[in-house]
Parts: structure tokens; sequence; C-alpha cells
């Protein structure tokens, strides 16, 4: 069950993530008011997802591989908010932000690859 949790919750952040640049898209190209969406649906799944995701890595028995990747969920929303309020400090910071996001997405759509497939490999050689 907490394997399945894990796959659950670690969608929803894939998703989130691409939310959020979908979000920051929007105040990009549509409407700056946007901003506001994409700077309080950080909120909701930040570190709450990633730290929900570590506690089912010990409950479901992961492997090695998947608390390093959770471990990378949480550095890059670290590093997201970082990005997002130090550019006042060092400017080019920011830029490094949506370059981030995608790091994030794509480490993200590789956990839920990586789960999925030691989840149905494990049910299959059960019913073998």
């Amino acid at each position: 069950m907490s394997r399945g949790l894990f796959l659950l919750f670690s969608s929803v952040f894939f998703i989130a993530v691409l939310t959020q640049i979908f979000l920051a898209g929007l105040a990009i190209f549509v409407n700056p008011v946007h901003w506001m969406n994409h700077t309080n649906f950080i909120h909701l799944f930040g570190f709450n997802i990633p730290v929900l995701l570590l506690l089912l890595c010990y409950l479901g028995k992961l492997p090695h591989w998947a608390y390093l990747y959770v471990f990378g969920l949480i550095s890059g929303v670290f590093l997201m908010y970082f990005t997002a309020n130090f550019t006042d400090l060092i400017r080019w910071i920011g830029a490094l932000h949506p370059v981030i996001a995608g790091f994030l997405a794509i480490l993200a759509f590789q956990l839920v690859k990586k789960i999925i497939l030691l989840i149905f490999k494990k049910r299959r050689s059960e019913y073998s």
C-alpha cells in the first residue's frame, strides 16, 4: 500500500510541477495577474509532498535510488525558493529558476517512471 501511495504522490508532484510551469507561462504571456497563482500554488505541494514521499520510502521499503530521487526533489524545491527570493542580492540567480524547474520536472517524471516499473515488476513476479 505504501508503494501505491508513493506512486500516487510522486505523480501528483510531477503534475504540480508542470502546473507551476504552466502558471508561470500564463503570467508571462497572458496576464501578470497569474503570478499570484504561481506564487500561492507552490505552498500546496512544495515541501509537503517530498517529505511525505520520504516517509513513504521508508514505509514501503523502497530501494536506495528512491531516497536519492526524493532528496533530489527536496533539493530542487529548495533551489527554486532560493532562486525566486534572492534575486535582489545576485540578479543572475533568478535566471536559474526556470532551468531548475525543467530539471525538477524531468526528475519527477523519471521517479514516476521508475516506481511504476518497480511496482509492476514486483507484482508480476508475485503472480508467477
